[in-house]
Order: C-alpha cells, then sequence, then structure tokens
C-alpha cells in the first residue's frame, strides 16, 4: 500500500505546454510579450536586437549591450560609409508647453551662459537645430549639477505659445522632473494614466490557458480563432508608474509639462549616406487645409 501511495505521487502530471504551432499565433506571441515586459520594457526593435545581441536590464528597460557576433568592423565599415542606425528610444522626453517669455524666463534658472548654449539660443529657438547643454538646479550654478540633456523647440506657427521637448536620459529623468515642476510650479496633475489592471490581465491569462484536451488535436477554444485580437495593453515606460500621474499644470501661469518617455521614438543614422536613407524612406504629405 506505501509502495503503491509513493508511486501515484511521485507520478509526473501530463504537460500542458502548447505545440509550438500554437504557440506561434499571433495572440499568443502578444499575450506572452505582454506578460515578459510587466517589469522591463522592451523597445520597438526588442526582437530584432534579442535574436543579435547579448540583452541587459537597465533603468527600467531591457536593452542590447553587445553583439552575439564579431560585428565591429561592420559597424565601422557602415560608420564610415554608408549608414548606421542606433535605437535611443529609452531616452525619456519631457514636453513643456506655454509662453515662450514664461519658459525661457524660468528656465534660465537651470543653465547658464557661462557653461555654453542655453534655451534661448537664436538657431535652436527657432525649432531648426536641436541643442544641447547642463541643467543645474535652480540658481545653484556652477554647483549641484544634474546632468547633460538635449532639447529642440517646436517652429514658431505665429502664436505666443510655444513647445519645447527635452531628452534626458532614464538615469537622470527623476531629478530633472522633479526640479521643473518646481521652477514652474507645476503642482496639480492634468491628466492621468488609465490603466485597467485587473482586465488586462484576466484576458491575458484566458489568451495564455486557452489549451485543448490532450486527447484531441492542439485547437484553439476561442470561437474567433485567429481573427481574435488582444487587447492593448498600458504598460507605461520604465521610469514611470502606469498609476501615476503624467502630466502637470501651473495655475498661475498656465505652464503644462507632460512626461512623453516611449510615446516618441528617437533613432540616430551616423553616415555619410544618412540623409540617402532619410529621403528613400520619408515620403512628405500633402498639405491639406480644412
Amino acid at each position: 500500500k506505501k509502495q503503491a501511495e509513493k508511486a501515484v505521487h511521485q507520478k509526473k502530471e501530463q504537460s500542458k505546454t502548447k505545440c509550438r504551432k500554437a504557440r506561434r499565433r499571433h495572440i499568443n506571441l502578444v499575450a506572452e510579450f505582454n506578460h515578459r515586459q510587466r517589469k522591463n520594457i522592451w523597445l520597438e526593435t526588442h526582437i530584432w536586437h534579442a535574436k543579435r545581441f547579448h540583452m541587459v536590464k537597465k533603468w527600467g528597460y531591457c536593452l542590447g549591450n553587445s553583439p552575439t557576433e564579431k560585428s565591429y568592423r561592420a559597424c565601422y565599415r557602415a560608420m564610415t560609409k554608408h549608414c548606421l542606425l542606433q535605437d535611443f528610444s529609452y531616452y525619456c522626453c519631457l514636453e513643456l508647453k506655454g509662453k515662450e517669455n514664461e519658459l525661457l524666463k524660468q528656465l534660465a534658472r537651470i543653465c547658464s551662459t557661462d557653461a555654453g548654449l542655453t534655451f534661448q539660443e537664436a538657431h535652436c529657438l527657432s525649432g531648426r537645430f536641436e541643442g544641447s547643454l547642463n541643467l543645474y538646479r535652480a540658481d545653484r550654478y556652477p554647483e549641484e549639477m544634474l546632468g547633460p540633456v538635449t532639447f529642440i523647440w517646436k517652429p514658431r506657427d505665429g502664436s505666443e505659445n510655444r513647445q519645447l521637448w527635452i531628452w534626458v536620459h532614464p538615469a537622470l529623468k527623476q531629478d530633472i522632473l522633479k526640479e521643473l515642476k518646481a521652477i514652474f510650479q507645476c503642482s496639480e496633475p492634468e491628466e492621468i494614466c488609465i490603466t485597467e489592471p485587473v482586465t488586462t490581465s484576466i484576458q491575458e491569462e484566458k489568451q495564455v490557458e486557452v489549451v485543448t484536451s490532450l486527447a484531441s488535436k492542439r485547437k484553439k477554444e476561442d470561437k474567433e480563432g485567429e481573427k481574435a485580437v488582444p487587447v492593448k495593453k498600458i504598460i507605461g515606460d520604465g521610469t514611470r508608474d502606469p498609476f501615476q500621474s503624467y502630466s502637470w499644470i501651473a495655475q498661475t501661469t498656465g505652464i503644462v509639462i507632460s512626461d512623453r518617455s516611449m510615446e516618441i521614438l528617437r533613432y540616430r543614422l551616423i553616415g555619410p549616406l544618412s540623409n540617402s536613407v532619410l529621403t528613400e524612406t520619408l515620403k512628405a504629405a500633402s498639405i491639406q487645409t480644412v
């Protein structure tokens, strides 16, 4: 009797793993990918990099660190003779909206002309070129440096309201965002990221656990089959809690600060053929007046 009970306990449960064809269905792949990036966010080019690079988890993202094969000569050849593309989408984007005079007045407190370029440089203020500078805590130059950033203004449209994008490294984002909200006195949240974690998780579990009986052929129980479309999951980015607000407004000046991380993709092209690649890739849209 003891031997029989022991055998029953040692008996392995039958595997419930799906066959490869079922795992490779689009609906199952999306559900699995959403589940795997709950802790570390993937870039748009993650699948391409994961097949060719050693991946590391840094700053809340999953990034390609080093290639799996000897590609240094190929990269150097591309930079010198052709075109090399790098994905910098993990850089965080902070958007500022408001009156130009008010923006420049407060931004002058966290930078200095003694250190070089500022936000009110003429060729950058027009929106034609991107600028770079070092930020400091308000009125604390040359002490308490926050870190380097790049910025670009939206070209003027005849209005006194302007739009500014500041790109910061994810390791510096929280400190710089806190300083910007302090100098502009933006404390009231304007928008809150609306998520449906319970609904999404239940749907993901249904997608993952949809399995047929072991005795019959493996087919999806979903009546729609391949036509079923998974719900898009709002997961924010690696440096932002999806349950926190992502936009703040100043009641006195009307300045709005928004966190646009992972909403704007950023690529860097290096090489003599970069302009040719952009010319062949991007097509100018026709101007339509309403």
